[in-house]
């Protein structure tokens, strides 16, 4: 099995396991990451022996978004730069939600920003019911822009209206509400309970499962075409070396509070 730097590939049977493995900054993505998953995954869609994929996070948490230090390379980026970056987490955040094995999220801790939108790319996602959530972009003078196709389909558009907006944390309880998680348990069931989910996947036709999920695909949604990625990419190129962008990001990696905030109180 071949060696990544921040995930591993993980193979049991039938079933291929991408695990997020930067525990040391809450398996935060940065470009290197993006691209591990990415190149792991296509590994995984070629392989007749896998029948279904799983994402999952060592440590405590599945995913906290973006890494700091790739936030500060952003700083400086132009906007051409910044555009190249976004486009490449949208595509990674395509190739999951297009993949031709059905996909599952094993989450636990916080699933942040970035890694909602994993999530929400995938075909399943279970948590446990300590799991939190957080868009929460808008806080730092960003937008959730290559990840809103995924989060607004499964929040929806009305549910998404508040947790983009107003950047609140919310439960794993609040997400199965809402529809965004398939099912929720206690922490120690958790592995149990994707084991289930996984061995209906299993006993599936590989042919058929890979059909159905193109059929759902082409009849329930339009925001995934080439031109959408682009566009969620460009949106938050301009909107990173935007005015604003710009003094969000470097009060949340200065730890000050950014101009919008009234400092005398």
């Amino acid at each position: 099995m071949q060696k990544f730097e921040f995930i591993e590939l993980e193979k049991i049977n039938s079933i291929g396991i991408i695990w997020l493995n930067r525990d040391e900054v809450r398996n935060a993505f940065n470009d290197v990451m993006i691209n591990e998953i990415m190149h792991a995954l296509d590994h995984l869609n070629s392989d007749q022996g896998t029948k279904v994929i799983v994402f999952a996070g060592r440590g405590k948490v599945f995913c906290a978004g973006a890494d700091l230090n790739w936030m500060k390379k952003m700083v400086n980026y132009s906007e051409q730069e910044n555009y190249d970056d976004a486009l490449n987490l949208a595509k990674m955040l395509n190739k999951i939600y297009a993949s031709k094995k059905p996909t599952v999220a094993r989450v636990h801790g916080h699933a942040f920003a970035g890694g909602m939108g994993l999530l929400c790319a995938c075909d399943i996602a279970v948590a446990n019911i300590e799991a939190e959530f957080c868009l929460s972009e808008v806080k730092i003078g960003l937008i959730p822009s290559t990840i809103s196709p995924y989060v607004i389909r499964s929040l929806s558009p009305r549910a998404s209206s508040r947790y983009m907006i107003t950047a609140e944390k919310f439960s794993a309880a609040e997400a199965y509400r809402l529809g965004m998680l398939h099912e929720i348990c206690i922490p120690d069931k958790l592995d149990e309970k994707i084991d289930e989910i996984l061995t209906s996947i299993v006993n599936n036709a590989p042919m058929a499962m890979s059909k159905t999920k193109k059929l759902i695909n082409d009849f329930s949604y339009s925001l995934f075409t080439h031109a959408h990625i682009d566009d969620t990419a460009a949106r938050i190129a301009k909107v990173r070396i935007s005015k604003e962008g710009q003094e969000g990001i470097n009060s949340f990696l200065n730890k000050s509070k950014p101009n919008w905030i009234d400092n005398s109180e």
